[in-house]
């Protein structure tokens, strides 16, 4: 590839699909980008899209790959998860702005029967469902707990209630779910916000459009505060 063809190749941006994505939406609009209409379709298959500015594409993909496409230069820039930063912990990734949407807190929870009796500062062993195996086991090694880890990727409210675990690990927001599966917190561990993030050799490559794009990032987030 000529090195005209690659001044011109388009960033990469990849967005989280779901909840975080809606919070996203105006952020974009503060910063001038405009999807093309097929990314509001909600039956639409398509994974990638332009956008009014020919520099920028945007790709939608489940957030839990945001941090792969972006450590491994398949996208250029992207919105995370602080959740998802920290169980990935890519040195690729550089982390410049906290969007402040997407709030929510990761906890450790267990069945509102055990909590009366359940003292943490005794465990020396748990066993925990989680989707975040990486945090869950640095946090209790921490404090000298073996955890083991059952990886699970949705439904981990019903784990205790199934025998494939006492407790959870897992992102709350509300609390309403846990509380309609007879669930309670019993301790957090990781505040949550969505990041904007960027891959570091595109910071060095392209530095000129990365930057503009972080600036242009960071004014969408004063005029969405102000």
């Amino acid at each position: 590839m000529s090195l005209e063809e690659t001044e011109f190749r388009p960033l990469i941006m990849a967005v989280p699909k779901g909840r975080i994505l809606g919070e996203l939406m105006p952020l974009l609009s503060h910063a001038g980008i405009v999807p093309e209409a097929d990314f509001a379709n909600e039956e639409s298959r398509k994974l990638r899209f332009k956008t009014n500015d020919k520099a920028l594409d945007i790709i939608r993909v489940r957030s839990f790959d945001v941090v792969t496409f972006v450590a491994f230069g398949g996208a250029q820039l992207g919105v995370t998860g602080d959740d998802v930063l920290s169980e990935f912990n890519y040195s690729e990734i550089y982390s410049p702005l906290d969007l402040g949407i997407g709030k929510c807190h990761l906890s450790l929870a267990e069945p509102a029967e055990m909590a009366p009796n359940d003292h943490p500062a005794t465990w020396s062993h748990v066993r925990i469902a989680t989707k975040y195996p990486e945090i869950t086991r640095r946090h209790f090694a921490a404090r000298g707990v073996h955890a083991e880890c059952v990886k699970l990727n949705g439904a981990l409210e019903l784990a205790p209630s199934l025998g494939l675990s006492s407790r959870i690990v897992d992102l709350v927001s509300t609390g309403a779910t846990l509380k309609a599966n007879g669930l309670i917190e019993v301790e957090r561990i990781l505040d949550v916000t969505s990041r904007l993030v960027v891959n570091r050799t595109a910071m060095k490559t392209r530095a000129d459009d990365m930057a503009t794009w972080i600036d242009r990032f960071k004014e969408a987030v004063r005029a969405k505060a102000s």
